[in-house]
């Protein structure tokens, strides 16, 4: 049957090829806007995700980390005396607008967290390390925000909020959503941000060993007023839940891909009904000679098949180079198995889905039909 399928194929190229056509076009843009997706939600969390810390501890009204309300930094001694609690640590989030002396500006976020550990400053670091940012108006800025903050490079000197800071070191690959991260210590924040320095925006705990995150987390919630303690994997849904449910994000991407599976279903369908048509004697001659419609529907879905995994490899190969291609901008993002598997039961709902059309039109056909004018 396979090699009989590959002939069927063959022997009408050009709506083969548009069948096939079909298939990469509407996997491309699955997978295209699949991976911006992507991106943007891990953009959403990525502080979390870049922090290595047991628990978050913030204002018990907040369940987005890029929207931190001032907590009263007493209630650190509350947490640290809590069996289990190892170390705690203050960090500092506040927004602010940069002026570069080429006139650029821009939002920034300053995060803030206390020298020499500086436990919210992640480690990718391309030019210099996190105790360069101990010196004096230091900042660390990320390679791929350059243009967004006047093309700056380390040692760039700028102002936040009238203050003259500069750049101190330089990250790759931590990049904030909707602002651009800038990390420095607990007590430039503090003033950068016009933050007393009675509060802060949240307290990273770390446990001793064999202490238990579930329960550390229930004793907080459970004794100290005013604060909520999380489990940085449930912080960081939590916060893509909230961005996306207050924004139209998760809408205007799932519209984009559900018609990108529409029109392929359709476009693969109508290709190989108007190929069934084109080979109706072909099907009726089979049929005369004792194949079944069973038979004939196995030979079309076989056809389909076929396309699905070519038309798989194509797309899915277009879609790395434009992954490629992408996160030299710093839109990075990576595709796991789970969702390549996805791709591939998508790609065969498309093309078998689409083949019923042709398998409706050829089970309707007489064998006798062949014989005729």
């Amino acid at each position: 049957m396979f090699k009989t399928a590959i002939k069927f194929i063959l022997f009408d190229r050009a709506k083969s090829i548009g069948a096939l056509m079909g298939i990469v076009i509407s996997l491309f843009l699955i997978g295209q806007q699949s991976g911006i997706f992507l991106f943007l939600t891990g953009a959403m969390k990525s502080l979390v995700v870049n922090t290595k810390t047991d628990l978050w501890v913030v204002d018990n009204r907040t369940v987005n980390v890029n929207a931190l309300a001032p907590i009263d930094i007493r209630k650190m001694r509350e947490i640290a005396s809590l069996h289990g609690v190892a170390q705690v640590h203050p960090i500092v989030i506040a927004g602010g607008s940069a002026r570069f002396p080429d006139g650029t500006s821009a939002g920034v976020q300053i995060i803030g967290s206390q020298a020499p550990n500086f436990k919210a400053v992640p480690k990718k670091f391309v030019k210099g390390t996190e105790k360069s940012l101990i010196a004096d108006g230091a900042l660390s800025f990320d390679y791929y925000d350059r243009k967004a903050l006047g093309n700056a490079e380390p040692g760039t000197v700028f102002e936040i909020s009238g203050k003259r800071v500069y750049m101190g070191a330089m990250t790759k690959g931590v990049r904030g959503f909707g602002a651009v991260y800038l990390f420095t210590t607990l007590e430039r924040a503090q003033v950068l941000g016009n933050l007393p320095s009675t509060k802060v925006s949240a307290v990273l705990v770390d446990l001793k060993p064999g202490a238990d995150p579930v329960a550390v987390r229930a004793a907080i919630n459970n004794t100290i007023f005013g604060v909520q303690a999380w489990l940085p994997s449930d912080f960081a849904d939590a916060t893509v839940k909230k961005v996306l449910g207050s924004s139209g994000i998760a809408i205007s991407f799932g519209t984009l891909i559900v018609f990108a599976i529409i029109s392929g279903f359709f476009i693969i369908g109508l290709t190989l009904y108007s190929s069934a048509i084109d080979r109706i004697k072909d099907y009726g001659t089979l049929k005369a000679i004792g194949a079944s419609n069973g038979y004939v529907a196995r030979l079309i879905l076989m056809q389909a098949v076929i396309f699905s995994f070519v038309g798989f490899g194509i797309g899915y190969g277009l879609i790395e180079l434009f992954r490629s291609g992408i996160s030299n901008t710093g839109a990075i993002f990576e595709f796991n198995w789970i969702i390549r598997a996805v791709f591939l039961g998508i790609t065969l709902l498309i093309s078998i889905g689409g083949s019923s059309f042709a398998i409706r039109r050829i089970n309707g056909v007489e064998p006798a039909s062949v014989f005729r004018g």
